[in-house]
């Protein structure tokens, strides 16, 4: 006999999936009319939910899911890492999807993941529209992570990506920058993380009073550092004339190293590169990597708060909250003294010292001598209770 199924003893009940749900769960919000309706067909099928040990009691069975596109790519990796860690301190397992970032990953990550075999669901979403997704929410709560658009009575965590940008190319207009590319963005269409990152780009240089030039975008036709060393190659072969560079993620500056130590142009002399995620080996590339590093603790974090409240309460309103970021400064493009980016009250700039009580006379003199001091940038996060994503995003 085929296992029952939530949506069995709701079909027997005459109820929706989330009614039977939440009596499983023991939510206080169901009368006590509707709770012997629906336990009755529960009796009657012989439901029992896949839980164990406190899961028997509590009707939840402490499992949680992260669906992300691609496990293999850094940022994403590290996500999962951080979202792991979290869910594990508040009591809670962790089971990982990859969804190819393909509509069908998608569709079967929200259409199969049914109430009583996790207790909610984190995805970042990259295939599928608002709309569909909207179709697709079930029974069992979710939160949106990243970029794309997101139903609006859901919740959704993201970083602010044209901010994050602006800051980048401003940074590199304060090392005296003035001819920037951006390198890695997708050939055909692009990725809302690309299309935010290069708007920001865009401002940026208009801030800075610099002249936008579709030459100085540099698409790659596969998404690693192979693809984007192959992408910049070519067009400098071509003649493409650059002294800075901002990549879309880590990947794509790693594979522009490569590309400019092959052509016998120095980084940062000639050209300086920032790239996107502070994935864990930036700090580890010759010369080593200025990034934008998204605040994926705080990610992680905001985004199992959201989850935990959603699964209390399934019909509150929907909810955005954006984490903060910053841009950490290394020799692929090191900071000038003094310098600041123009941006909104909450940035900061913070020098790390590399060792407690050095002056700042001798921090300066060890900068001068490695240029590896870190320096960072950093935007705070927002919370809005409402509101629709615009201009926001996470990597």
């Amino acid at each position: 006999m085929d296992r029952v199924t939530l949506r069995d003893v709701a079909t027997r009940a005459g109820v929706s999936v989330m009614t039977v749900s939440n009596v499983v769960r023991g939510y206080r919000h169901v009368s006590p009319r509707m709770r012997e309706r629906v336990q009755a067909a529960i009796d009657e099928l012989g439901y029992r939910p896949n839980l164990s040990g406190r899961s028997l009691a509590t009707g939840r069975s402490s499992v949680l899911a992260l669906a992300v596109p691609d496990l293999r790519r850094p940022y994403f990796a590290e996500l999962a890492h951080v979202f792991a860690r979290v869910s594990t301190a508040r009591g809670y397992r962790l089971l990982l999807e990859e969804t190819g970032g393909t509509p069908e990953g998608e569709r079967s990550v929200l259409r199969d993941l049914e109430a009583g075999i996790v207790d909610g669901v984190v995805i970042q979403p990259q295939a599928l529209t608002a709309a569909e997704l909207e179709g697709l929410r079930r029974d069992t709560p979710l939160v949106f992570v990243g970029e794309d658009p997101r139903p609006p009575t859901a919740d959704q965590v993201a970083m602010d990506n044209v901010v994050a940008a602006e800051e980048a190319l401003a940074h590199l207009v304060a090392i005296g920058r003035r001819r920037i590319g951006f390198l890695g963005h997708e050939i055909d269409s692009l990725s809302r993380p690309s299309e935010l990152r290069i708007e920001g780009y865009r401002r940026g240089l208009e801030r800075a009073g610099l002249l936008f030039d579709e030459a100085l975008l540099v698409p790659r036709g596969q998404g690693d550092a192979v693809g984007a060393e192959q992408a910049l190659g070519s067009a400098l072969d071509a003649g493409l004339a650059v002294d800075g560079l901002l990549c879309r993620d880590d990947l794509a500056a790693v594979g522009a190293l490569r590309a400019l130590q092959l052509r016998g142009f120095a980084v940062p002399g000639d050209v300086a590169v920032i790239g996107w995620d502070d994935i864990e080996f930036a700090a580890s590339t010759v010369p080593s990597l200025t990034s934008v590093a998204p605040d994926t603790r705080a990610l992680g974090e905001r985004a199992l708060e959201l989850l935990l409240e959603r699964m209390d309460d399934p019909e509150r309103p929907g909810r955005q909250v954006t984490v903060g970021h910053r841009i950490v400064a290394r020799e692929s493009a090191p900071a000038r003294q003094p310098w600041s980016v123009p941006t909104e009250p909450s940035s900061s700039v913070i020098a790390d010292r590399t060792a407690s009580g050095s002056s700042t006379a001798e921090s300066s003199a060890r900068r001068s001598a490695t240029g590896r001091e870190l320096r960072t940038t950093s935007h705070a996060a927002t919370f809005s209770p409402v509101a629709d994503l615009g201009a926001s995003g996470s990597s």
